[in-house]
């Protein structure tokens, strides 16, 4: 289990190494990305450009640069989004203050739509599969392929006419200003937004864990475990389910950290101030280094959650560790 382990670390690593290169061409070294242009404005002296080039430590070599860039990625104090290359010049704030001014709003967003996909999904999911064909089977598979088609978006603005300006029992968008996230919380601003993300993908999850268990109560081992008199009850939970469900961890700790990264439809359509609504403002008016910590957070949750995902999936088959 330790070797596997290790091997997944280090894959995780390699992915993070391709990403600090890509993401440091783009940003840094295209002409299109050269931060003392987007520093010094439009129309600077040859003495100004020189002295902020010096100060961001352009004029030094590419791999010294690439180090101050590549070294934002390392989850250490200090190193984890360094001022040197993640600095707004726009307002003169530090990209990781803005960051984690955000990241409660995204992470409120993410963990609770998470929660209520589980809850919904996974038990409509294994009511389907074990009574397929039934009015119940058939409901729930017509409701989940409506909560699948359906577009964030579309179903964000359908939420907030029908519960706020339509029955008045949610608050409208957005977070006022001073407002806590607990706060938030509690006054229900996140009902409607959890609602939004957690119906598409709860849909989606629902049909996964039907289709999965229902190959899975066809293999020979579900057979044997029913020929030698085992609950039927017993059958479904303590054999079919746990392998039925190994691809449900891979999917949910991928969607959790896509989520995490930026939940940017959902974030916009509810004027939430998160890590999405973050990037796009960032895209919009040109803040290359917010949007290259928007890039850096995203992909370093994307790779610590596979990293969990590979542990859980080889802990709940393990096949997985000893091939």
């Amino acid at each position: 289990m330790l070797r596997y382990i290790v091997r997944r670390v280090l894959f995780g690593m390699l992915v993070l190494f391709v990403v600090s290169v890509i993401t440091f061409v783009i940003f840094v070294k295209l002409p299109a990305g050269d931060p003392v242009q987007r520093a010094v404005g439009r129309h600077p002296s040859p003495q100004l450009i020189a002295v902020v080039r010096h100060r961001l430590g352009l004029d030094r070599s590419v791999w010294v640069q690439y180090w101050n860039f590549a070294k934002g990625l390392i989850p250490l104090p200090g190193l984890f989004l360094n001022k040197d290359v993640y600095y707004s010049y726009s307002n003169n704030i530090p990209v990781k203050t803005e960051l984690w001014q955000r990241t409660p709003i995204t992470a409120t967003l993410a963990i609770g739509s998470a929660v209520i996909w589980v809850i919904l999904g996974i038990p409509v999911g294994i009511v389907s599969a074990t009574k397929p064909g039934s009015p119940l089977d058939r409901t729930a598979m017509i409701g989940a392929l409506i909560g699948v088609s359906a577009p964030d978006f579309w179903l964000g603005l359908v939420f907030l006419y029908v519960f706020h300006f339509w029955l008045g029992v949610a608050p409208s968008s957005g977070i006022p200003f001073g407002m806590s996230t607990f706060t938030a919380i509690v006054t229900g601003r996140f009902v409607l937004p959890w609602l939004t993300l957690a119906s598409t993908t709860a849909a989606f999850y629902s049909r996964m864990v039907r289709g999965n268990l229902m190959e899975t109560m066809g293999e020979d081992y579900i057979r044997t475990a029913r020929a030698k008199g085992l609950a039927e009850r017993s059958v479904i939970y303590r054999h079919g389910l746990r392998s039925a469900l190994t691809p449900v961890v891979s999917m949910f700790g991928l969607d959790l950290a896509f989520l995490l990264g930026g939940a940017v439809i959902v974030e916009n359509v509810f004027q939430l101030p998160g890590l999405g609504a973050y990037a796009i403002d960032a895209l919009y008016t040109a803040k290359y280094a917010a949007v290259m910590g928007v890039t850096v957070l995203g992909a370093l949750l994307i790779v610590i959650a596979n990293l969990v995902v590979d542990i859980g999936y080889a802990f709940l088959d393990p096949r997985v560790r000893y091939t």
